[in-house]
């Protein structure tokens, strides 16, 4: 019998099956919002990239140099 196999039996033997639904629940609820995170920061990543290289391609095609970029620690009022 594996461990949440003992678990669920005990909580079914006490009768406290609302903790076990609650406790299912939550654990359903933790796991979508790990995987919604996880997508939320690779689209991020991927927003990234793409202003990165829009940004790349903008200079390239008016010729600025340099000193006019704004690295993402900078602040952009000189």
């Amino acid at each position: 019998m594996t461990m949440l196999d003992q678990i669920a039996e005990a909580v079914i033997r006490r009768g406290d099956l609302a903790h076990l639904a609650l406790f299912a629940w939550a654990s359903g609820a933790s796991a979508m919002l790990a995987m919604t995170l996880r997508d939320l920061f690779a689209a991020n990543r991927r927003f990234d990239a793409f202003v990165r290289e829009l940004s790349l391609f903008n200079r390239r095609q008016t010729g600025s140099h340099h000193e006019n970029i704004i690295t993402p620690h900078q602040d952009p009022v000189r």
